[in-house]
């Protein structure tokens, strides 16, 4: 790729966006000026963004899937390696206790070093992970299965904050949201697997030999992806587009490196009071889909033994229907931006699901436990893309990558306790006592999301630049400049900036000539 301002076979072509004087209202380390010079910033969208984000998916699946491919087979892994119930929860667990020490310096490596790097550790140690498990398929080496999934569990530290980033540094404002759903739906679709593929590769045989081959053959599968994933990710992926794809990834380029502080971000954002809101509602809705995921085995079980590939199937169920979720709602918040109220709304009817959930799980009817858990899925997991956009509305123009760490931090602290006392709950009480206690914490978020201010700042950004072309084109059409003139003008200035080959220029098709 040349360093030029003429379009090539991107997508959409140049657009530009002429920066006037400062909005009266300008938000914080975002000015829209640029002190340089008057000119205008080109953005543009390539058709490789699809690519990237892709990738992206592919390998957040195989990261995912690893997560509960242990838990949806649990009795079957406490029969192989002899251990009990609590040991086999935390090869899930282990995915929520790692992330809570390392997001900061992760977020840190992703703001400093980017995406690029931050994908290729991720996919490394990811591989790495899947490896060692297939090493441990003999029932004296749980340690080293437990080994291979706290590498995984790394992994997963550099994975599950890049959503919301790369969707800011590749894609246009008007499909931020989108594409962010679509970074999230490989998350799901990798669980998703992970509830389905394990009962079907692993059944529940007397003969340990036969039932060590059936593990070895599923760790295998999994080292096999990772590895194909790994060197597709060193061959294919991009650090950022060439050309800015929005006026607020332009603005966030051109803040210069001393005037951004890690450790100021973090603070500013703890400061932050809507924000801090919606880290809780978002923690208390994802940890208790993490719960829900890590002891579906052990519900269905209880009240429909010998039933441990329906089990996947209603996991596969959940997370299919918030794939579904996820997708709508993404699409929804870019054509609405509504973010507030779509929140909410969405909130309400993870509660309504959970109800239904939990009040027919003991009916004895598996295909009414189907349907609940869909309704469930759809919502809850649905959620998950829309807590990240909000987040970035709410903190612009802090990095993306800081803000998404915080959510997943707070949904990784509620996940360890509500797994742990839930299972405890239902060793006591049973299933419906357990679902019961994280309906009260569902009511709760519901109550702090209506509490959150809406300020969505990086629509402000947007709108103030777009306000600003307007006004500018308008002046100099009342000087008797017409459009393509001021386009073509301000381009080429651009170009002379960066290079000194100005290539033709095509003329937007909307301000073609009669």
């Amino acid at each position: 790729m040349g360093d030029r301002c003429a379009p090539d076979t991107t997508e959409n072509g140049p657009h530009m966006g002429v920066i006037g004087p400062a909005a009266a209202d300008p938000i914080e380390h975002s000015g829209i000026i640029n002190r340089e010079s008057d000119l205008g910033v080109t953005t543009r969208l390539y058709r490789r963004r699809w690519m990237i984000v892709f990738l992206f998916s592919s390998y957040s699946l195989i990261n995912a899937y690893q997560w509960i491919q242990y838990a949806i087979i649990s009795n079957i892994i406490m029969k192989f390696y002899k251990v009990e119930a609590f040991a086999v929860d935390w090869l899930s667990m282990v995915y929520m206790l790692t992330y809570i020490p390392f997001i900061f310096p992760v977020t840190w490596l992703l703001d400093i070093k980017g995406l690029r790097v931050t994908a290729l550790i991720a996919n490394a140690l990811n591989c790495a992970g899947t490896w060692i498990k297939v090493a441990s398929a003999k029932p004296s080496l749980f340690w080293v299965t437990m080994l291979g999934q706290f590498m995984s569990s790394f992994a997963q530290v550099f994975i599950l904050g890049m959503p919301s980033r790369l969707a800011s540094v590749w894609f246009g404002a008007n499909e931020v949201s989108t594409a962010c759903s679509i970074g999230v739906f490989g998350n799901q679709l990798g669980i998703a697997i992970g509830f389905l593929v394990p009962p079907i590769l692993v059944p529940n045989v007397d003969d340990m030999d036969e039932l060590a081959h059936h593990i070895s053959i599923m760790f295998y599968i999994s080292a096999g992806m990772a590895t194909a994933i790994l060197v597709l990710v060193v061959i294919v992926f991009q650090e950022k587009p060439e050309i800015p794809p929005s006026q607020a990834q332009a603005q966030a380029r051109n803040m210069q490196p001393d005037e951004y502080s890690y450790t100021a971000s973090i603070l500013s954002l703890l400061r932050n009071k809507p924000f801090m809101l919606l880290v809780v509602s978002y923690g208390l809705n994802v940890g208790c889909f993490y719960a829900i995921s890590t002891l579906l085995n052990r519900m269905i079980i209880e009240h429909y033994p010998g039933e441990e590939v329906n089990a996947g199937r209603i996991g596969l169920t959940i997370v299919i229907a918030g794939m579904a979720g996820s997708l709508i709602c993404g699409i929804w918040l870019d054509k609405t931006k509504t973010y507030k109220q779509t929140t909410l709304a969405v909130y309400i009817l993870s509660l309504t699901g959970m109800l239904a959930y939990t009040f027919t799980l003991n009916l004895g009817h598996l295909w009414v436990v189907f349907v609940t858990a869909g309704v469930l899925g759809f919502f809850m997991t649905g959620y998950l893309p829309l807590g990240f956009e909000y987040a970035v509305e709410l903190t612009y123009p802090e990095s993306e990558g800081t803000s998404s760490g915080l959510l997943n931090c707070s949904a990784q602290i509620f996940g360890i306790i509500f797994t742990i006392a839930q299972g405890k709950i239902m060793d006591y009480w049973g299933t419906l006592a357990g679902n019961i206690f994280l309906c009260i914490f569902l009511l709760i978020g519901t109550v702090v999301t209506g509490f959150i201010k809406s300020d969505l700042r990086r629509q402000k950004a947007n709108q103030q630049v777009e306000v600003q072309t307007v006004s500018t084109i308008t002046a100099d059409l009342e000087r008797g400049i017409s459009p393509p003139e001021i386009l073509k003008e301000n381009m080429c200035i651009q170009c002379r900036l960066r290079t000194t080959t100005c290539l033709p220029v095509r003329q937007p098709s909307h301000l073609s000539p009669n």
